[in-house]
């Protein structure tokens, strides 16, 4: 049955991420060239890291409502001015809950005023079985965001879970990694560190 709804939720991820190839697709010509060189990042990416690639151009994100954890509404527009490593994930995926430790472990080095790590659940999540999930795996101070009807999960083309995207303080993604990674080892920590520095200067949205 675990299995089944799990095909389910990956063929509904496939069949919008296909609606939504336009959208991440886009490129302003206003802004194409105006961000901040990765170059530097990217040459940073060793073991795990090699499966984050950096976009030629940043593409646009969602500014579509997620759910938090006291059921009002946010979305990734609150995070303008921070760079965000934003995680898609769900409660019935394996590689998610070894991940998600290791976002954890980040968040706690990185977290503050540069810098947020944003875990949101897309699909069906039920809340106490997000919080049970974070429970068992000893997670506590990451948020338990939800995209239960997989808004954002469309619109941002995600196809399968888990998938990371590092978005720069305009709200735009920087690269993206589809599958789980060791998020604390040293590699990511001077990819992050980076993009954060190198990002310091630029407009925020």
């Amino acid at each position: 049955m675990k299995k089944s709804k799990s095909a389910l939720v990956y063929m509904a991820l496939a069949l919008g991420a296909i609606a939504a190839i336009a959208f991440v697709a886009l490129r302003d010509p206003a802004t194409v060239g105006a961000s901040a060189d990765m170059s530097a990042a990217a040459a940073l990416r060793d073991g795990d890291m090699k499966k984050l690639n950096f976009h030629p151009d940043p593409r646009p994100t969602s500014d579509k409502p997620f759910v938090t954890e006291d059921g009002g509404a946010m979305s990734l527009a609150d995070y303008r001015g921070k760079v965000v490593l934003l995680n898609f994930w769900a409660t019935w995926c394996p590689p998610c809950r070894k991940e998600m430790p290791m976002l954890e472990e980040i968040a706690r080095d990185l977290n503050g005023d540069d810098f947020a790590v944003v875990t949101l659940a897309t699909g069906r999540n039920a809340p106490p079985a997000i919080a049970a999930f974070f429970e068992e795996i000893g997670v506590e101070s990451l948020p338990q965001y939800r995209d239960p009807k997989q808004d954002i999960a469309r619109e941002m083309a995600v196809l399968g879970l888990p998938v990371t995207v590092l978005i720069g303080r305009d709200g735009r993604e920087i690269a993206r990694m589809t599958g789980d990674a060791d998020w604390s080892g040293d590699s990511a920590r001077a990819i992050l560190k980076e993009v954060i520095a190198a990002t310091g200067d630029e407009p925020r949205g």
